[in-house]
């Protein structure tokens, strides 16, 4: 189980962050013209086409569902992996994920390549 945990001080809340606009944040992620999460933590969370809300390596992500940071940051799912609530699970198998996040098969039955009770 991986825990995330947000370490702020008051410093952190005290820096202004300018506002952002859609056209200010790349596809990649990655806010445009300098302002990057690292130095302005809070730029994430706010709503104007962030990936996500969580900041890992000078990058928006959400920790929650990022394979490449999954419940925080740096943390990678194995290939045949998913992240789903910031844990790692194998959807094949998983059957309280059973082809993807949060689909879960019905009481005695098991979860075969991603389906509920195959064959």
């Amino acid at each position: 189980m991986a825990i995330f945990i947000a370490r702020t001080t008051q410093a952190d809340f005290d820096k202004e962050v300018p506002k952002v606009q859609t056209d200010q944040i790349s596809s990649r992620g990655y806010p445009k013209h300098g302002m990057t999460c690292d130095k302005f933590p809070r730029i994430c969370r706010q709503k104007a086409g962030s990936p996500g809300p969580d900041c890992c390596k000078r990058k928006c992500v959400n920790a929650m569902k990022d394979r490449f940071n999954c419940g925080m940051c740096g943390y990678k799912c194995k290939y045949s992996e998913i992240c789903c609530k910031g844990q790692c699970v194998n959807a094949s198998f998983d059957k309280r994920n059973c082809g993807g996040c949060h689909k879960k098969c019905k009481k005695g039955e098991f979860c075969v390549y991603g389906m509920c009770n195959y064959a």
